[in-house]
């Protein structure tokens, strides 16, 4: 028993964390490092919390499933170990996808910006370090595809020479 609780706890655990990721603008992914990335000027209109929903890799279901038939099986005697096996594979299957989706459901802001030019762009991103306000001035940083929204950088200018 003792031996099928840490092969069932390793296991969850271990899926878990294969499928944690994270859409922060302040994490940069190692591919994205290195590359020149296109800078956008905009202002703020409006922001608001969403959730973003988590994934459904398949990795959750295949341990959980595969926990649940290790736990059943040992029910019983070889028949009943079997059948409660089957139904525990099942069972663990649905409760490991649940648990994979609910870990990786993330709190975003859906971001509304309006380009120098007049369009008006939409990005969702993960909270980070930065708040904005309607009215804030930013960038859109676009790198591999994917935009992400950052406080512009104050400019001074330089002082006059005498």
């Amino acid at each position: 028993m003792n031996k099928t609780f840490t092969l069932c706890a390793s296991a969850l655990a271990l899926s878990l964390l294969g499928a944690c990721s994270t859409s922060n603008p302040d994490v940069v992914s190692r591919h994205d490092a290195q590359r020149m990335s296109q800078v956008v000027d905009a202002t703020v209109l409006s922001v608001r919390p969403v959730t973003v929903d988590g994934s459904q890799s398949g990795a959750g279901a295949v341990t959980g499933g595969v926990v649940g038939a290790v736990a059943g099986s040992s029910v019983g005697g070889r028949r009943e170990g079997q059948v409660v096996g089957v139904l525990g594979a099942v069972a663990g299957a649905v409760i490991g996808n649940a648990i994979e989706r609910s870990a990786t459901r993330e709190e975003a802001l859906e971001i509304l910006v309006q380009l120098r030019n007049g369009e008006r762009r939409a990005v969702i991103q993960a909270k980070g370090q930065e708040s904005f306000n309607p009215g804030d001035p930013v960038i859109l940083v676009t790198t591999g595809g994917k935009t992400r929204v950052s406080r512009a950088p104050v400019v001074s200018q330089p002082a006059p020479a005498h």
